[in-house]
């Protein structure tokens, strides 16, 4: 397997996520200062606390995407680990963020790091369990599930987009999400999820086994990935 990806944009944004960190730190001691020696300013204070706490959060997001190692495309790339030479994964060169090209089709991946009981019930992908550290982080940390259902619709629509523009719609294949569940000790169910969802050590034969019958000849693969490689 082939790995692109836009290392520059890695590195800035997981130092943009450590600059927020520790300005949310100075921001958030400033406020706290204000609160406790000058009342008077208290809306300053809860000012200083409110930016301090979205520094927080858009902090964590990229530290925990473009940061701390192993991120979401090492997880990827480790568990792809010896794909064929014809598949192509893209990081963050592509419309998308994660991109797997090759002869199985054209996927969108969309990875999730959250541990516990991950289940879909009732039209929506749900969370449970996994203890207090997890139940915290789902609310203060970023780490809720989130509508994977919603990134699964748009990020292929902005792929498809990127596509016809540059291929002609007549050349363009049927563009499929799939949802990787890199946490090795989740629990998933995916019941009757419309969208394919599994662990990340069942992803690697599933796109062997997708490639058995051939969705993509070489040609469109070839076709399709020097679109990203030169980015």
């Amino acid at each position: 397997m082939k790995i692109i990806k836009n290392e520059k944009l890695i590195k800035r944004n997981g130092t943009i996520g450590q600059y927020l960190s520790l300005g949310a730190l100075v921001v958030l001691g400033v406020g706290m200062y204000i609160s406790f020696t000058r009342p008077e300013l208290f809306t300053i204070s809860l000012i200083c606390l409110a930016v301090g706490f979205i520094m927080t959060q858009v902090g964590m997001y990229m530290g925990t995407r473009y940061g701390r190692s192993p991120r979401p495309d090492e997880r990827l790339d480790a568990g792809l680990k010896g794909l064929h030479s014809e598949f192509h994964m893209f990081h963050y060169t592509a419309p998308v963020s994660h991109l797997l090209v090759g002869p199985s089709g054209v996927w969108v991946i969309l990875p999730f790091q959250q541990g516990g009981q991950i289940f879909f019930d009732k039209k929506r992908w749900r969370v449970r369990g996994g203890g207090f550290f997890q139940a915290y982080m789902r609310v203060f940390g970023q780490e809720g599930i989130g509508r994977p259902d919603l990134e699964a619709e748009g990020e292929p629509t902005s792929l498809k987009k990127f596509l016809v523009k540059n291929l002609g719609e007549s050349n363009v294949p049927e563009i499929k999400p799939i949802l990787v569940f890199t946490n090795e000790k989740v629990e998933l169910e995916a019941g009757e999820s419309p969208i394919p969802a599994m662990k990340l050590k069942q992803l690697k034969e599933f796109m062997r086994q997708g490639a058995k019958s051939r969705a993509l000849t070489s040609e469109q693969v070839a076709q399709i990935t020097n679109l990203f490689s030169a980015e």
